[in-house]
């Protein structure tokens, strides 16, 4: 990720509460208007970060919008907070948000599956049949594997040697796989390439694997095999592995042959691209990624698998009334996350309504602030505040923590993920622990 560091910390973070402003500009609930008929109908798939941030925001902007949210899971387990599961500092249950409170502000709640989507009728059949009809469709699918990416690699093998790179069943099967591994044993992780969702995630997940071990399993290992040559926050991770689990982990990048091309789930072991073998006792491999499936059903999907968006208002620019928001886009330079998300679904939010009252949408502005723990009591971030120039988005300010920091530095840091986390399933979910 580029991060360009010539304002002061405290100027980014002052940054990102003002594009944050902007964009959650007038977000207060609006008086109802005397008459009952609905102010448009707008249907959003996905239940995330970005699904229902943007659900619960055209609530709150216009309550006159008929509002249907579209996710098969009754509770929604984040991915974000869940490498600290695999290190024992929380709970799978901390990682939980129901839809109670996007109910009681007027969303119909639907858990089924979007199957597929007709852009030119405006409607979105489900799993069960039943089709939704739409002015206006939000899709945050999220992500998707390329299960035909590593040969080897594909979801019956993700029983054996799992991603958990969609928290859920996957995460408590890995979770149960380190906690079976035997005391020596050799832990190997498959990075992925570019792009792909959370790009600190991989490298937080070794350092709360490590934690685990330092604790639990002391002579054990662990190999990263890398698919790229640098990752999101490397110095940062680096210098805090070397301090507390200094002869624990090796990396390996793909110019030094981290790529693997092969799988063995059956015997936990990968190939490399110039024929070296490994083999685990526990094998994490997190696949080459692409937009969730109903993105491609849908038609927005370009030849990257990814959706090219309008950056205003982050309407697909291939099919019209169709917006879609986080991992599933193209809005380089922004990574990945689940703050990215949360931001991409007001914007649209705003937009949306703002179409269906037939105006102009306000000002775009984004930001994104991403906290990874390496240790209890030692945390790091990047942040970043970016803006449409040239109908491009741009990247306007941006910091890590500094590699100097004290530990008292690094403790806040950890304080403060604890607090973003808190803060943004608040915003999405009206839950939070």
């Amino acid at each position: 990720m580029k991060n360009t560091v010539h304002i002061s910390r405290r100027g980014v973070l002052a940054a990102i509460g003002s594009a944050g402003a902007a964009a959650t500009l007038g977000v207060a609930p609006r008086r109802a208007r005397a008459n009952t008929a609905p102010a448009g109908r707008v249907v959003v798939v996905g239940g995330g970060f970005g699904g229902a941030t943007a659900a619960k925001y055209l609530k709150r902007r216009n309550p006159k919008i008929d509002v249907a949210l579209v996710e098969p899971s009754e509770v929604f387990v984040t991915c974000p907070f869940t490498n600290l599961y695999f290190g024992g500092l929380r709970t799978f249950e901390q990682q939980e948000h129901n839809y109670d409170e996007l109910r009681s502000l007027g969303v119909n709640v639907i858990h089924d599956t979007a199957q597929a989507v007709d852009g030119k009728a405006h409607t979105v059949t489900l799993g069960n049949g039943q089709v939704l009809p739409y002015d206006k469709l939000v899709l945050s699918p999220g992500i998707d594997f390329r299960w035909d990416a590593i040969e080897g690699y594909d979801e019956a093998a993700a029983e054996l040697a799992p991603h958990a790179w969609k928290a859920g069943p996957q995460s408590r099967l890995l979770r149960e796989q380190l906690e079976a591994m035997p005391d020596g044993g050799l832990f190997i992780m498959v990075a992925p390439p570019n792009p792909y969702r959370c790009p600190p995630g991989p490298y937080e997940r070794v350092s709360m694997v490590a934690h685990y071990f330092k604790t639990h399993k002391p002579n054990s290992k662990i190999l990263v095999l890398d698919a790229k040559d640098n990752f999101s926050k490397q110095g940062l991770f680096t210098d805090g592995w070397k301090k507390f689990y200094d002869g624990m982990i090796e990396w390996v990048p793909a110019s030094k042959d981290g790529k693997v091309i092969r799988v063995d789930a059956k015997n936990l072991t990968v190939e490399t691209e110039f024929g070296e073998k490994h083999k685990a006792s526990v094998l994490n491999v997190i696949p080459p990624q692409k937009a969730g499936f109903i993105a491609e059903r849908a038609g927005v999907t370009n030849e990257s698998g990814w959706v090219p968006i309008d950056p205003h208002t982050f309407e697909s620019t291939q099919v019209p009334d169709i917006f879609v928001v986080g991992d599933a886009t193209v809005a380089a330079p922004m990574p990945k996350s689940g703050f990215v998300a949360n931001n991409q679904a007001k914007v649209a939010a705003a937009a949306i309504v703002a179409a269906l009252e037939g105006k102009e949408p306000p000002q775009a502005a984004f930001a994104n602030t991403c906290y990874s723990l390496i240790a209890p009591d030692y945390g790091i971030s990047v942040a970043g505040v970016y803006a449409v120039e040239d109908g491009k988005l741009v990247e306007k300010a941006g910091g890590l923590s500094p590699r100097d920091a004290s530990d008292e530095f690094r403790k806040l840091e950890a304080e403060y993920g604890v607090g973003w986390y808190q803060s943004i399933s608040q915003d999405a979910w009206g839950t939070g622990a």
